[in-house]
């Protein structure tokens, strides 16, 4: 199977480019249907739309455990290094995760008791 799509990826090329245009397409009128109206924003072009579209992934999606199709792996190497922290290390983990959260998911003393 993998020697087949090594001979065959250029057939794949043309796939992406048209479901990225149609991804482009279908925001752009998602857009220019419900933002002007809702929120009185102008209506904006497909390369505007693109860039939006690269914007959030750049801003929303991070940058961090990408590559390998889903993100398990990243889970899994958390776990390996958790794994490999003695005590201490573990204890410092939790207090700097703890103290880097953002405020809305602070628990309350009344909700851990």
């Amino acid at each position: 199977m993998k020697t087949m799509f090594r001979r065959r990826w250029y057939f794949f090329v043309p796939l992406i480019l048209v479901a990225f245009a149609a991804f482009g397409l279908i925001t752009m009128h998602l857009w220019n249907w419900l933002m002007p109206v809702l929120f009185h924003l102008p209506e904006i072009t497909f390369w505007q739309t693109v860039g939006l579209m690269l914007l959030s992934r750049l801003i929303l999606g991070g940058f961090g455990c990408h590559g390998r199709g889903t993100h398990h792996h990243c889970r899994r190497d958390l776990h390996e290094k958790w794994e490999k922290m003695t005590p201490e290390e573990r204890e410092q983990f939790k207090e700097h995760i703890h103290l880097h959260r953002p405020p809305w998911m602070h628990r309350s003393a009344e909700e851990t008791k």
